[in-house]
Parts: C-alpha cells; sequence; structure tokens
C-alpha cells in the first residue's frame, strides 16, 4: 500500500525498546526532563536527547520550554489511548515485564493512565457508573446521561467549568491490567482530579501508581461500590 497513513513509522518510533520506555514514562501525564527520561529508558542523555528529537519529529511527543529546561510530555490524549491500547495487546498475547515487590499489585489496583484512573478501580468506577446509568453506550460513543450529569455535580465538579481540549467528555479506554474498560476524557481526567483534591489518594511520585488512604478507599466504595474479595 503506498497511499493513506504510514503506521509503519509510528510503529518504528513505538517499537524501540529505549523508544517504549520513555513513551512509557510520559504515561503519567507528567513532563518530564531529556535527563530523567534517559535515566527511565536506560540510557546515556545524549542517545536519549536522540530518541527525543525522531519521537518530536514524529508527532508523539511535545517539547515546552521553562526558564532554561525543556520539558517533554505526550503529544496529547490520542497518543496516551494507542500506548494503553498497546500495553492491552501486549498483556493479552502474555509480553509482560515481571516486576518483583509491592509495586505491581499496586500498579495494578488502581494507577494513572496519562490523566485518568486506571486499574483496578479505575474498572470499578466505569462498571458502576454504566450499571447505574450515568454513563449510555451509543455505537462507539460514550455519552454522560442526565441522571450522570446531577451524579458528577453532586461530587463538586463543575462540568462547564472543565479545561477546553479536543478530547472527548467521555472516552471508553481498554485497561492492560484487567483487560476490561475504564474512563477517560475530560470527565475522567476531572474525576482523579477529583479524588487527590479531597484527599483520598496521591499520586507517587516515581511511578504510576495512584495510592487510596483508608479514608479515600471507604468513600469510593461508598460512590462506586466495595472491591469484592475473591472466593
Amino acid at each position: 500500500m503506498k497511499e493513506g497513513p504510514d503506521i509503519a513509522r509510528i510503529a518504528a518510533l513505538i517499537g524501540d525498546p529505549a523508544r517504549a520506555n520513555i513513551l512509557t514514562a510520559l504515561m503519567t501525564g507528567k513532563a518530564l526532563t531529556a535527563s530523567e527520561l534517559a535515566q527511565e529508558a536506560g540510557i546515556s542523555l545524549q542517545t536519549g536527547s536522540a530518541h527525543l528529537a525522531k519521537l518530536e519529529q514524529g508527532g508523539l511527543i511535545a517539547m515546552r520550554k521553562s526558564g532554561r529546561h525543556k520539558y517533554f510530555r505526550l503529544a496529547g490524549d490520542e497518543v496516551a489511548g494507542v500506548l494503553e491500547a498497546l500495553m492491552g495487546l501486549a498483556a493479552g498475547a502474555g509480553q509482560l515485564r515481571t516486576r518483583t515487590g509491592p509495586r505491581d499489585v499496586a500498579m495494578r489496583r488502581a494507577r494513572v493512565c496519562y490523566n485518568h484512573l486506571a486499574g483496578e478501580m479505575g474498572v470499578r468506577m466505569y462498571a458502576a457508573m454504566l450499571e447505574r446509568g450515568y454513563l449510555r453506550q451509543q455505537g462507539e460513543t460514550l455519552l454522560l446521561t442526565s441522571e450522570g450529569e446531577v451524579f458528577v455535580g453532586s461530587l463538586g465538579i463543575d462540568l462547564a467549568g472543565l479545561p477546553r481540549s479536543k478530547a472527548p467528555m467521555c472516552r471508553e479506554c481498554l485497561d492492560w491490567s484487567a483487560r476490561q474498560s475504564h474512563l477517560a476524557g475530560r470527565l475522567g481526567r476531572a474525576m482523579l482530579r477529583h479524588f487527590i483534591a479531597q484527599g483520598w489518594a496521591r499520586r507517587d511520585k516515581d511511578s504510576r501508581v495512584i495510592r487510596f488512604n483508608p479514608a479515600g478507599t471507604a468513600a469510593f466504595d461508598k460512590l462506586f461500590g466495595a472491591r469484592a474479595e475473591p472466593d
């Protein structure tokens, strides 16, 4: 095929192990420096700068300056969605990296997926909102119902005041660890911000883990149902 989108170029950019590590590090939603990303990728700063240039030229990341420093982040929600889908595909095919210690358990329970809540708690929130009629699937579109608007408003989230973005209000995102969907889009982003602002949860400084404290877990369970205990 000689016409149409060049998926081979994008796939090659993502497929390099060092660049894949850089992109995964940016799934925290934070803007990181070249030295921070090189450390995440396990490569030298010079090599990392070359990879960052390729990713920027390919439209996968964006750079902004702040004083003397340059910071990099994913180019947008669309890139994050592709990366999370690839993570799901890799997990389903059994292509998983193993990591010892409690972090893997914490990652599966609750983590940030670019800018929204993922993991078991994200999946539970999405399922509860669907079951209670707050969200509705209409073809491939995910809609917030009038009942959902009332529920979100009761949390203190001002939908009209959400930052403007090309992202839809609601979007379904496949969760790589649970192999089920969680909530993305502007509402998914606002929900995670709300949990953190309420003091229910915090983001780990050096990972994608979201840690809910006991009070936050209890509040979350009250809203979206308690976690099912294994038999």
